[in-house]
């Protein structure tokens, strides 16, 4: 069994000055980490990889910097699982549409953009967007996600706290 850690729209230093460190304490242990874009500052990217191998995609609120460093989208195999990783963009209430024409052949979508915590199955493909852990403007909590690679691929939204 694989664990992913999943993080989105840590808008440092916007929304916060650095990382909240209940992340740090959430991804503890994990395989590998998974940040759908808009870090902001590729400084979040190079703290992420001191915890465990971390893969990126730009968002539309990167800066040059990690624009120029990430795609964005790519496509992580894991487990023998195909998971698309990309930040997403239009209406928030589109999301899951939008993204999902982006990928063909995948097992697992994982997204941002929205700020807002999600893990759906639609047709047998995991649709997963971890929230903000440092922003809360479009969701009641602040969150980041955890996905197990086993027989299959599971989300689990991980709120929060302090």
């Amino acid at each position: 069994m694989k664990r992913i850690g999943v993080i989105s729209d840590t808008h440092i230093p916007k929304s916060a000055p650095d990382i909240p460190e209940s992340v740090y304490k959430e991804l503890r242990g994990v395989d590998l980490i998974l940040h759908a874009g808009d870090l902001v500052e590729i400084s979040v990217f190079e703290k992420l990889k001191k915890i465990a191998p971390t893969r990126a995609v730009c968002g539309n609120m990167d800066m040059h910097e990690v624009q120029a460093a990430f795609p964005q989208k790519d496509i992580i195999d894991v487990g023998g699982f195909k998971i698309g990783l990309i930040h997403g963009y239009g209406p928030p209430g589109k999301i899951v549409e939008t993204v999902s024409k982006e990928f063909s052949g995948v097992d697992a979508i994982v997204f941002g953009h929205s700020h807002s915590p999600l893990s759906i199955r639609i047709k047998n493909k995991l649709f997963f967007n971890p929230g903000s852990p440092t922003d809360k403007i479009f969701a009641p909590y602040n969150s980041i996600g955890i996905l197990e690679v086993g027989k299959e691929v599971k989300g689990t939204i991980i709120r929060l706290t302090g």
